[in-house]
């Protein structure tokens, strides 16, 4: 069952033994309720903005999210369906630990960005954007920049590497996503997909079905992250008949008093209609109708992340996960590997103080910068 995470494409699933109960009451010490509130970006990163890119249809507009002043530059894509603020309190942990600055970035069609085509979500096109945001960003200067990506996100950090649209490129860091296990998980995908839930209720709600799901395992980053992936839904709860026929009654009406005690209970309705409409929410990203990327994101992965040039890191959740031309690479020192048990497919939010030592070690080791004074490895 593991085998479908590997898109990032999580669906709703029993809890696992030891986890939360649906029906029981969590607490957090004694008396005291979880708390699934939504917590803001601005807790994690220093600052957020859109970042403009001229294309032949016009203007793309990508949301960013930065910190750190110096060092090099960690520049982090997020999974499927989720968006950069899965990287939240991974980006806290890091920067606290070694000199670096961070862009995390909402891939298009994902979180806040906004693009003139968001249908096309193809490997090419997205690597593009990624080279696209860094010459804005950066100019014919970039400074030294390392590729982290998670799920999807690391098969575009892949595509991105290999066609040299970051001619600065440092490193490369792919986050548990193997192409053998995430092919193979294809098949089915559209099955799990139908299995999650379509709408919340609330915010709240839909970070408490991500914990309890084990969608993400660590509360905090779940509070941070389930508003870039879920949004308030743009049609009412009232089907459109309903508010047709409201209509109708109106036009039909022919005296002025009754047409205007008419209108008023219209606007009431219409008032409760906004209420129910604000209090709903669905997915940001219809996962279902990208199925016809899956293949070109995937197949051929491995191979492309061993041709890469620059030192690489793969930060997996189980050894399982490792294919043939992986194992073989692996074994003949092409890459290193960490395996982080005890974590489910969003490794970086579930445990990210271990993502952020493992990145720090290997980014320091290769000398690329330096523990902060006063960091104890």
């Amino acid at each position: 069952m593991e085998k479908q995470l590997h898109l990032n494409l999580l669906a709703s699933r029993p809890p696992m033994a030891g986890g939360f109960q649906s029906g029981s009451k969590m607490k957090m010490g004694p008396g005291r309720k979880k708390d699934f509130s939504p917590l803001p970006w601005s807790h994690y990163f220093e600052t957020m903005e859109d970042v403009e890119v001229e294309n032949e249809n016009g203007k793309d507009i990508f949301r960013i999210y930065c910190s750190g002043s110096h060092g090099p530059v960690l520049l982090l894509l997020h999974g499927g369906g989720h968006s950069a603020l899965s990287w939240a309190v991974f980006t806290a942990v890091i920067c606290s630990r070694i000199n670096c600055r961070v862009v995390a970035m909402d891939l298009r069609a994902h979180g806040d960005t906004k693009v003139k085509n968001p249908d096309d979500l193809s490997a090419d096109t997205m690597a593009k954007d990624i080279g696209k945001v860094v010459e804005v960003l950066y100019g014919d200067n970039p400074p030294p920049i390392m590729i982290i990506g998670h799920s999807m996100g690391g098969a575009i950090a892949v595509h991105t590497a290999t066609a040299n649209h970051v001619p600065s490129l440092l490193g490369l860091c792919v986050i548990d996503v193997v192409e053998g296990t995430a092919m193979d998980a294809l098949n089915s995908m559209q099955n799990f997909l139908r299995s999650r839930p379509k709408t919340f209720k609330s915010l709240e709600n839909a970070i408490e079905w991500s914990v309890k799901s084990g969608q993400i395992r660590n509360i905090e980053s779940a509070r941070v992250s389930m508003g870039g992936q879920v949004k308030k839904c743009e049609e009412s709860t009232s089907s459109p008949g309903v508010s047709k026929s409201i209509g109708e009654g109106i036009i039909e009406e022919e005296e002025d008093e009754e047409g205007e005690e008419e209108s008023n209970k219209k606007r009431m309705k219409e008032d409760d209609q906004e209420i129910k409409k604000e209090s709903i929410f669905t997915w940001r990203v219809e996962l279902s109708k990208t199925e016809k990327y899956w293949d070109g994101w995937f197949r051929g992965l491995s191979a492309l992340f061993l041709t890469c040039s620059v030192p690489k890191l793969l930060l997996l959740a189980g050894v399982d996960r490792l294919d043939k031309d992986l194992t073989i690479g692996q074994m003949q020192g092409k890459f290193q590997m960490q395996v982080l048990p005890q974590c489910g497919h969003a490794v970086h939010e579930d445990a990210p103080e271990k993502v952020a030592d493992a990145l720090a070690t290997f980014m320091v080791r290769h000398k690329f910068t330096e523990f902060k004074e006063g960091f104890l490895c």
